[in-house]
């Protein structure tokens, strides 16, 4: 890789990933009304499960199979589940209070941009390596769906006390680690094969749907109410749309 690739792919890394930062930012604005932020994270849940449909799942497919996917698959889901019942038997014991439950809930919406994050963007990278340049529906996603997982994971961290200061150097350090995956995809495009990115693209789709699953979408239900699935479906239309723009 020439210096020029290397900063071309983390500037589109970086701004993929500035999202996060940005949404932890809006987290400290004002305290965010409860049901907008259930909303918010309705709209970012079904952007995500666009994502895994057309940009990760099917792009995965095509990439290196059925097979290669469902391996990404499987260990993606287990490596979110795994890390975040690590996490839950550490910062939420038995008995806390409910203010506990609010921080688990936030750090694990964190954990999942991170493990979803860093193969997502590895898979931006890849595309760029193999001269397809950048997907304008994978960025967009990527950028648009990072933002309600932000604000919901510093909004929670917030109601549970946590300082500004502790949850910004958090979200900078997972917007850089993703920003890295972007040039860490170009650079073994070279020599990786088609199985490979699609384990990738397999991976980054069953932390996503576990995250989701687990985290997102009960928090989106339970702070939202009913309008939750209409939110989810308008952001999932949105998404499915900025996905055949690229």
């Amino acid at each position: 890789m020439s210096p020029g690739e290397v900063f071309a792919a983390l500037g589109w890394g970086a701004l993929a990933s500035s999202s996060l930062i940005i949404g932890a930012l809006l987290a400290f604005v004002h305290r965010w009304p409860r049901r907008l932020v259930g909303a918010v994270l309705a709209f970012g849940s079904g952007a995500l499960i666009s994502a895994v449909s057309f940009d990760l799942a099917a792009e995965g497919v095509e990439a290196g199979g059925e097979a290669a996917v469902a391996v990404g698959l499987a260990v993606g889901a287990l490596t979110y589940f795994g890390a975040d019942s690590r996490l839950e038997r550490k910062g939420r014991p038995a008995g806390a209070g409910p203010s506990s439950a609010e921080s688990g809930s936030g750090t694990a919406l964190a954990l999942g941009a991170c493990l979803d994050g860093i193969p997502e963007q590895a898979v931006l990278g890849i595309g760029l390596a193999m001269g397809g340049g950048v997907s304008v529906g994978l960025l967009t996603a990527v950028f648009v769906s990072n933002l309600p997982e932000a604000v919901g994971s510093a909004t929670e961290m917030r109601a549970a006390g946590r300082s500004r200061r502790d949850i910004l150097v958090l979200w900078v350090a997972i917007a850089g680690i993703c920003a890295l995956s972007t040039v860490g995809g170009y650079a073994i495009a070279d020599v990786t094969s088609g199985w490979w990115r699609g384990v990738i693209n397999g991976f980054a789709a069953g932390a996503l749907l576990v995250m989701l699953i687990d985290s997102m979408i009960p928090e989106a239900a339970r702070k939202s109410g009913k309008a939750a699935g209409l939110l989810a479906v308008l952001g999932f239309s949105v998404a499915a749309w900025l996905t055949t723009v690229g």
